[in-house]
């Protein structure tokens, strides 16, 4: 099944790398390449949250299907950024080798990945409320 999934990413990725650049009037795909980097990762990480809530309300057939949304707009930053799915593969057995399929690199192994600059600062909810009107 693995290898199903290792050809249906690569498929997306040959699809995805045939739209660049076409018109983005008739193409999902064009229209979200050309909207910036910015655009494309709030699309990643809004699939990513649909996916956390929908399995946090244990809505199983909704995790399938926002988990292939969140491939897809993975696939589409990956091809914007130059990240071919050979090189997470890869990047995968290398980690695999050193601990495990089910574990994840631990930060501090990686040189420049111990402090990434922050974007924004990050701030409880409770603190960007807006004040009540009266």
């Amino acid at each position: 099944m693995v290898i199903a999934m290792a050809d249906s990413v690569a498929r997306l990725y040959n699809a995805v790398i045939a739209v660049r650049g076409t018109d983005p009037t008739k193409s999902r795909t064009a229209r979200l390449l050309q909207s910036g980097r910015a655009k494309m990762a709030k699309k990643l990480a809004e699939e990513a949250v649909e996916v956390v809530i929908d399995a946090m309300h244990g809505q199983t057939e909704a995790v399938v299907r926002e988990s292939a949304d969140l491939l897809y707009n993975l696939v589409v930053l990956w091809v914007h950024s130059g990240v071919h799915p050979d090189d997470v593969w890869a990047e995968m057995q290398r980690r695999e080798k050193m601990f495990g399929i089910a574990e994840k690199l631990p930060k501090d192994m990686v040189p420049g990945t111990s402090r990434r600059k922050a974007v924004a600062k990050v701030v409880p909810l409770e603190t960007r409320r807006m004040p009540k009107r009266r």
